[in-house]
């Protein structure tokens, strides 16, 4: 009997201490989760991508905790305008009298914002040999439109540039980038499918194939970037002007721009004619003694709950862009549109889509269905992630251009080499006549 004794409480003894040992387990794997929460949380908020000029947080709704500017780790060669003959010529014209500061204001000012930027970055190399991506500086876009170039001389001048670079034969382009600011999107330059289709392209422009019989744009190699928005609403403070409380604003919805006999904007004008207490869309003059200022033009924005953004020649608008910054919901009225850091920002929860095929009094009583809170809620978070639309210096944790940065570090690869590339056992590179890449010379042949 006490052996049998001895052996219960040695096994009462066991029972205790092993229940103690797993309380001691459980303890510290609830401290394990609860240390993994914070730290995840503490890692998460780290890389969230913006902050406003007034320093507002990025909620998990609207931004997702993938941001950018944390891990970037690629150098970027750019291109300067004396080492490659013609290249001066897409900067500033046959005469050479387009200036930079001329260029960088109006829909087109992003080709200059977006070189300067590159120019001061910390990502930039000057050993072509040490570089991940190239990038072409051109203000093409301002050079057609102030008359410094014909298309057919941009076009030839773009060739004549492209066949001086022996990086960009090295790789097919792959990773050399280009910016093209404009609805015209790459088909600024006519050739741009035979010669830099496998290029990265910067463009506020989207899918083209309504207007065209090839879109410039590739979803999985190119890069969707924001509108030009004037710096007096985005970096000048003050702000040209301030928003208005939703209680002051007269319209619940406006369209400010011109029909340029677009189905969707004609429609808009002739609601406002219906219901001209609901929209505002007035006769503007963008040109000539009684043009619009731009102070003018922000005052009128900021009067409505609902700024609409149809399309016009092309899918993107600028509207979209500028309404955030006077603080009103953005209504997209046109359906093919592409928008910035898609992978980044949940659109859904700071604007509204609606079909194009449906501009009409429905639209006007969707708008008005929604209440005052709701409107509130849309616009403080459009609020915290505007900062994206921002073409400020690389110091800006959350900007376009840190934007933009992210986006090009998934487009580094090791492996560039294109169809007119061989290497040898050794690791050195050829041509298809076996001239090794370090002697290939200028003019090369391109596709």
């Amino acid at each position: 009997m006490a052996t049998i004794n001895s052996g219960n409480k040695t096994t009462r003894s066991h029972s205790h201490h092993h229940t103690s040992f797993t309380r001691v387990h459980q303890i510290a794997a609830l401290a394990l989760v609860a240390a993994t929460f914070f730290l995840t949380r503490l890692f998460d908020h780290s890389l969230a991508p913006c902050s406003d000029a007034n320093h507002y947080t990025t909620p998990d709704d609207t931004v997702r905790s993938r941001g950018y500017g944390r891990h970037l780790n690629f150098n970027i060669y750019v291109y300067d305008k004396d080492e490659i003959d013609g290249l001066q010529l897409l900067l500033s014209g046959r005469d050479g009298k387009i200036s930079a500061d001329a260029c960088v204001k109006g829909q087109w000012g992003t080709q200059v914002k977006i070189h300067r930027l590159l120019l001061q970055s910390t990502y930039r190399t000057r050993k072509k040999e040490e570089a991940d991506l190239f990038f072409v500086p051109s203000y093409v876009k301002c050079v057609r439109m102030m008359g410094g170039l014909s298309d057919k001389e941009i076009n030839q001048t773009y060739v004549k540039v492209l066949s001086q670079m022996p990086y960009f034969r090295l790789s097919g382009g792959r990773n050399h980038i280009f910016v093209f600011p404009s609805g015209a999107g790459a088909h600024l330059f006519k050739s741009w499918a035979t010669y830099i289709n496998r290029s990265i392209i910067l463009t506020p422009e989207g899918d083209r194939t309504d207007k065209r019989d090839i879109s410039a744009f590739n979803t999985w190699k190119d890069i969707i970037i924001p509108g030009n928005i004037d710096d007096g609403m985005t970096i000048n403070n003050p702000r040209l002007v301030d928003p208005l409380p939703l209680s002051r604003r007269k319209y619940l919805a406006n369209y400010l721009g011109r029909a340029q006999g677009k189905i969707g904007r004609l429609r808009l004008i002739e609601l406002a004619k219906e219901y001209p207490a609901k929209l505002e869309s007035p006769v503007l003059k963008f040109s000539g003694p009684e043009k619009l200022g731009k102070r003018d033009y922000f005052l009128h924005l900021r009067n409505a709950k609902f700024c609409l953004a149809p399309r016009g020649e092309s899918s993107w608008t600028l509207r979209f862009y500028e309404s955030f910054f006077v603080e009103c919901v953005p209504v997209i009225l046109s359906d093919q549109v592409e928008l910035p850091f898609q992978d980044v920002v949940d659109y859904s929860q700071i604007s509204i889509k609606w079909p194009s095929t449906r501009i009409g009094k429905e639209l006007l009583d969707y708008l008005e269905s929604i209440s005052d809170y709701e409107i509130e809620e849309m616009i403080a978070r459009g609020r915290r992630v505007r900062c994206l639309w921002v073409y400020a210096t690389e110091s800006e944790s959350c900007s376009a251009f840190s934007g933009i940065l992210g986006e090009l570090q998934k487009k580094v690869r090791q492996f560039h080499q294109s169809a007119e590339t061989f290497w040898l056992h050794n690791g050195s590179l050829v041509s298809r006549d076996l001239v090794e890449f370090s002697k290939w010379k200028p003019p090369m042949p391109l596709p």
